[in-house]
């Protein structure tokens, strides 16, 4: 993938994010030309901030929902490949703020596949939505890339709606039967479990709540000990996303909808995510407060035969070792170490791990 990304112009919304700044930090170490396009990061600190990202790469402080701001930045830098990830990502501010979460969310997405429209060197696109967008029973079957789409709450519906616009626009604008001869875009979608990895500052997220707490010599407080997700390191996602991208530069086949997440006996409850973050970090404790106000969703599974099956990808980190380098991570920043040298590492350290298994 190093070889491909080499040279590539690379137009990523949301940049300035956890996933974003991960992701653009891979793609720049891989020698890729970026872009970016996101608000200013909403968290003190945050990655992008500490990893200078915008002394590195074209960076624009604009919002998703300027579809004609974001129309001309895209058409300008002319990208080979654009990728979405501009997104509000949290499911309880979404109940705080449905209207913006929408905007952003179904809005912003919107504007980001006209400009791929008007943008005629773009060639490989990929939507990043979420495990949340579909239709959640909370039973222990996992869900496949032909179950039917949903979301209880403000931020899981949107996501649903996300892939069904998406799904709607390469039926209309990108149709793979079209392709070559009215386009030349090819258009999936990504949806990646439950991530954690070191930079994550935002609130009501585990990893960086525990992290917080330890570090300041507090409990960790858990609202539901006993809910489980498919925990993966932030990584595992991003070299999905980035293998579609170029899956799709080769061949309209892959304009999907694509499942990354852990193998099935990684999926563990945010009790024992929380018991292995203060192993690793070698102190710290927690308390119960049981939140009832607001519904989340207790369980949630992925499949992710697909993946492993058409595209030869499967996860590299089991969860104690996801749970072990996210840990890392934040005592390495919170013991003042040079974070832009240990985050590097870490992507050097995964690249060798992930060329090998796949």
């Amino acid at each position: 993938m190093q070889d491909f990304y080499k040279g590539k112009k690379v137009f990523i919304t949301g940049h300035t994010g956890f996933k974003g700044a991960w992701l653009t930090q891979v793609l720049l170490s891989f020698g890729a030309e970026v872009k970016g396009y996101a608000l200013a990061p909403n968290t003190e600190p945050s990655l992008y901030n500490l990893l200078n990202l915008k002394d590195k790469m074209q960076s624009v402080i604009a919002d998703i929902r300027d579809g004609e701001k974001l129309k001309a930045e895209m058409t300008a830098f002319k990208p080979d490949i654009a990728l979405h990830l501009a997104a509000q990502p949290l499911v309880r501010l979404s109940y705080a703020e449905p209207v913006m979460t929408y905007e952003t969310n179904i809005m912003g997405l919107v504007h980001f596949l006209e400009a791929v429209r008007q943008t005629p060197s773009a060639r490989s696109v990929v939507n990043i939505t979420s495990d949340k967008c579909y239709e959640n029973r909370e039973t222990n079957t996992p869900y496949k890339e032909t179950d039917p789409m949903g979301g209880f709450d403000p931020y899981s519906s949107s996501k649903g709606m996300a892939e069904l616009l998406s799904a709607s626009y390469r039926n209309s604008f990108f149709n793979p039967k079209d392709y070559g001869v009215k386009h030349k875009v090819a258009l999936a979608t990504c949806r990646a479990g439950n991530v954690i990895g070191g930079g994550d500052y935002a609130l009501d997220r585990i990893a960086p709540d525990c992290a917080r707490a330890i570090s300041q010599g507090k409990e960790i407080v858990l609202r539901s000990p006993n809910a489980t997700r498919p925990w993966q390191h932030v990584l595992e996602p991003l070299f999905g996303y980035l293998l579609v991208a170029k899956k799709l530069w080769d061949s309209v086949d892959y304009a999907q909808g694509w499942n990354f997440g852990p193998e099935p006996s990684d999926i563990k409850t945010v009790e024992e995510l929380v018991k292995k973050f203060i192993a690793v970090w070698g102190k710290g404790s927690y308390s119960i407060t049981p939140d009832t106000k607001l519904h989340e969703a207790k369980l949630l599974h992925l499949d992710i035969t697909k993946a492993k099956t058409l595209l030869n990808w499967r996860p590299v980190y089991n969860f104690d070792k996801a749970v072990l380098t996210t840990a890392e991570w934040y005592k390495n920043f919170y013991e003042g170490k040079d974070i832009v040298a240990y985050t590097m590492k870490q992507i050097k350290d995964y690249s060798q791990d992930y060329a090998k298994l796949n």
